[in-house]
């Protein structure tokens, strides 16, 4: 029936190769038409990660033959991108990292990017044409860019609250959708400041700067900040640049004088050209808005005018010639000071005339400091009573008294100059600062006892010098940032003023030489970014010093303290110290004992860090502890019933999400000796085989088989015959190693011989045995196998006497393991032997005889059957 079977089955498998070569296309039909296949993946993905498998797509059966091939169709643009395997139809990326901006650089905004790819399917009877269609979608892999460093931007200071301002120069982002522009924000408002967006037709947004507060130029005139713009991924990327706003003046100031009503006196002996007063106004404007023209009201004379003359820049009076007998006693001038659309300020000059008196005192002025236009400059860093200027006042009666002083608040004194009279020092009493006043009106009066006043105006400007160094609102920043941040990743601005003046107080921000070389810090607007992604798991903290320093000279710097804190992401999986596991375990290991410990690690921290080991298969058999990571088996394991266990161990960790690992731990069962030889033949004790008695010596005649479940030495068996019935002593001898029976010397006796042959093993600490009985009939013929049996039943079965088996054993053990013993357990040992001895002897005697007797009986039966046959 196998054999019809076979050959039936043949013949349908010859009809389907001939169908098969006949018409390929009719019996493999579903492999002629065209396919398309979709796969989607992202942009950017590393080499060797695999797309799509094409043949599982297909549901193809590998198990044909021949087997499938399969092949791009033609090398094309797209074609660089992929890998395919021949044989299996997977697509994997290739070494040329796919980028979604450059591969469909032509796309319009929103429409899809593939990959086109032809894949032929072969051989011929399995031809098809698969349409392979890669969708490749966009990754956060840009971050947006501003078309300049720098935007400039002039706001009018009256501009009104919700005024707006378009930012021109938006900024871009070749990432799609989502990945672009989203949203723009300025890193300090100031408080007044806000922006918003807008969309252009190209549906671009644009950032529009709206006014949230009040403007005052002469409050703040320049506003720097950076303006930010982010994109949707996650994490958003930023993009940054500097963003200046100027505030534009208008004349919304006008001005005021400083002393709207001013007291003269004037002798009429006066000389031409001698200063009266001198008119001061203010305007906080800035330019031409803050221009200031001194001039008298209308209502002022003509005359008067040319006789006490006011310049329209400076605003001082002067006598502009003699003053006759014919004057009036009294003048009240009113002066004007006018600005760009501006009501004109105005001050009151009452100017007394006095008689003339002769010898008047004249005060003569000599410069110390340094002065310029009738202005003297003094720096701010000039020490107290540092000299100014010298005053003399000469006077030509001897006889007059005059008293000279400064009608000034400020810190200056006039005082007489050592011994001698009338010479007046004019110098300073403290230190001066810039920062707190730039500029003194000085007025030295002389009066005579005549009640003669005179007055000398200076006007003492403060010069700025770096003398203040730059000071940051925050010496010390602690900054926090999750490790993967992307680059360039804004971090902090540093924020530092200085009270000096001019370049003096412009600020630049520097790294400290300590800072690593991935942070950066814009010297103008003290934004502080890192330019790389940083791992918490190479360096948690980074701390380094910032510096603010100033534009003076000498330079003045300040020093703040960076601390950065960077968070840990569950980004590392767990990892066991090694690729697999191998543990070597005796079989019938106590339940529930440690079988070896598994070492994972997590390089991330607090949760992230904290790994759980679970079992993936075999959890009904094996436990793990998932504290220590030791595994133990709940119930001793039996090598023979399985010898090899692998055990698929998971690692998770406790982040969000988790990640995991797994690896393969073998637990290999070593043997111990718990298997005794397993006779299988001669299959039972009343088993026999015929032997002739013509048989020549050294002929095989059978075996004995027996097999040991367990391995190595405690697998080996040695065969041996222990005791012999029946026949002449040394008729048989058994191999040792084979269990093979041959026959040692020519058979004279006819009957039954019976050898009792022991399997031992050579396992340790105890060899483990059987035994078995070989029943030899040696005859012609078997012409009675009842009468065989019936021998078979009558026979006594050789007792094996276990006790003395065992004695042996241990005897022997004792001499291997203690070759020397005290003279009693010696002793002991030899009185035994000798009773041992008295017991075989007669046991043999009396076998012996039996053997002579059953052999007769062998004989008279074996005669009597052969005369019966006759």
């Amino acid at each position: 029936m196998f054999g019809q079977h076979f050959t039936g089955t043949g013949k349908l498998w010859g009809l389907c190769i001939l169908l098969h070569f006949i018409s390929p296309f009719s019996c493999f039909s579903n492999f002629s038409q065209t396919k398309e296949i979709i796969y989607k993946i992202k942009e950017g993905l590393p080499k060797g990660t695999l797309i799509g498998s094409i043949g599982a797509d297909l549901k193809l059966d590998f198990s044909v033959h021949p087997p499938f091939l399969f092949n791009l169709a033609l090398k094309k643009l797209s074609d660089q991108y992929v890998n395919l395997n021949s044989t299996t139809g997977e697509l994997y990326t290739s070494a040329h990292e796919i980028d979604r901006e450059a591969v469909c650089l032509e796309n319009a905004e929103g429409q899809s990017c593939f990959l086109h790819l032809d894949i032929f399917v072969l051989p011929q009877q399995y031809f098809q044409l698969v349409k392979i269609k890669i969708l490749v979608e966009d990754i956060n892999d840009n971050k947006p860019s501003f078309p300049s460093s720098e935007i400039r931007l002039v706001v009018p200071e009256n501009a009104q609250v919700n005024s707006r301002f378009t930012l021109e120069q938006s900024a871009t982002d070749p990432d799609a959708g989502a990945h672009g522009v989203q949203i723009y924000w300025l890193v300090n408002d100031y408080g007044v400041f806000t922006l918003d967006m807008e969309e252009n037709e190209s549906r671009e947004l644009t950032p529009v700067l709206i006014v949230t507060g009040p403007l005052d130029r002469e409050a703040k005139s320049e506003y720097v900040t950076s303006i930010i713009a982010e994109d949707g991924g996650n994490p958003p990327l930023l993009g940054m640049a500097t963003l200046k706003i100027f505030i534009a003046d208008v004349n919304d100031n006008c001005p005021q004088f400083t002393l709207s009503n001013i007291n003269v006196t004037v002798h009429r002996n006066a000389t031409k050209g001698q200063h009266l007063a001198r008119l001061h106004a203010f305007d906080p404007d800035q330019g031409a808005n803050a221009q200031i023209t001194y001039v008298y009201s209308e209502r002022v004379p003509r005359d008067v005018r040319t006789l006490f003359q006011l310049d329209k820049a400076t605003g001082v009076i002067k006598l502009g010639g003699h003053i006759n007998s014919n004057l009036a006693k009294f003048y009240k001038l009113t002066a004007l000071a006018n600005g760009p659309g501006c009501i004109p300020a105005v001050a009151t000059v009452a100017l007394h005339i006095m008689q003339a008196f002769s010898g008047p005192p004249v005060i003569l002025l000599r410069y110390i400091a340094t002065e310029k236009g009738g202005v003297i400059s003094l720096k701010e860093s000039e020490p107290p009573f540092t000299p100014i200027a010298f005053f003399t006042v000469k006077i030509t009666d001897q006889n007059q008294r005059v008293d000279c002083h400064l009608e000034t608040e400020g810190p200056f004194r006039l005082s007489p100059y050592k011994m001698f009279e009338n010479e007046y020092l004019l110098e300073t009493t403290d230190s001066l600062d810039y920062e707190t006043k730039q500029e003194y009106e000085l007025t030295v009066i002389a009066k005579d006892s005549c009640g003669l006043v005179l007055k000398t105006f200076l006007k003492v400007e403060i010069t700025d010098e770096n003398d203040n160094g730059p000071v940051f609102q925050q010496p010390l920043l602690d900054l926090f940032v999750e490790e993967n941040n992307p680059p360039s990743t804004f971090l902090a601005k540093l924020h530092a003023t200085d009270a000096d003046s001019d370049v003096r107080g412009e600020v630049v921000y520097l790294l400290g030489f300590d800072a690593p070389s991935i942070f950066t810090l814009d010297r103008q607007t003290g934004v502080l970014v890192v330019s790389t992604s940083l791992d918490r798991e190479e360096k948690e903290k980074y701390r380094f010093t910032a510096r603010a320093v100033d534009c003076g000279n000498p330079q003045r710097e300040a020093i703040a303290t960076v601390v950065i804190t960077v968070l840990d992401r569950n980004d590392n999986s767990p990892r066991f110290i090694n690729k697999d596991f191998t543990f070597l375990v005796p079989e019938n290991f106590p339940g529930f004992g440690e079988i070896g410990v598994l070492s994972v690690t997590d390089a991330d921290s607090g949760k992230n860090g904290w790994v759980c080991l679970s079992i993936v298969n075999g959890s009904d058999i094996f436990v793990i502890d998932s504290g220590k990571g030791a595994l133990r088996a709940k119930i001793p394991l039996d090598r023979e019933q399985q010898g090899t266990y692998f055990l698929w161990i998971e690692a998770v960790d406790g982040g969000e999400p988790s990640l995991s690992c797994v690896i393969v731990v073998t637990v290999l069962l070593l043997d111990v000796n718990d298997n005794p030889p397993v006779v299988l033949f001669p299959q039972s004790n009343q088993s026999y085989m015929l032997v002739l008695p013509s048989t020549l010596p050294g002929t095989s005649i059978t075996e004995v088989y027996a097999v040991d479940n367990d391995t190595g030495m405690n697998a080996v068996i040695a065969y041996s015959i222990i005791q012999r019935k029946g026949g002449e002593p040394g008729s048989f001898d058994i191999d040792p190693k084979t269990g093979n029976i041959t026959l040692k010397k020519s058979l004279s006796d006819r009957g039954l011989y019976s050898l009792l042959v022991k399997v031992s093993d050579h396992g340790q600490p105890e060899p483990l045995y059987a035994t078995v009985m070989v029943n030899l009939f040696v005859n012609e013929t078997v012409s009675n196998e009842s009468y065989v049996q019936s021998l078979l039943a009558r026979e006594e079965e050789i007792e094996i006497d276990k006790y003395f088996l065992s004695r042996l054993t241990e005897h022997s053990k004792e001499n291997d393991s203690f070759p020397c013993q005290s003279a009693l357990i010696a002793l002991s040992s030899a009185c035994f032997g000798l009773l041992l001895t008295v017991f075989m002897l007669t046991s043999y005697i009396f076998f012996k005889k039996l053997q002579r007797h059953n052999k007769k009986l062998r004989r008279l039966e074996a005669e009597m059957s052969f005369n019966k046959k006759q």
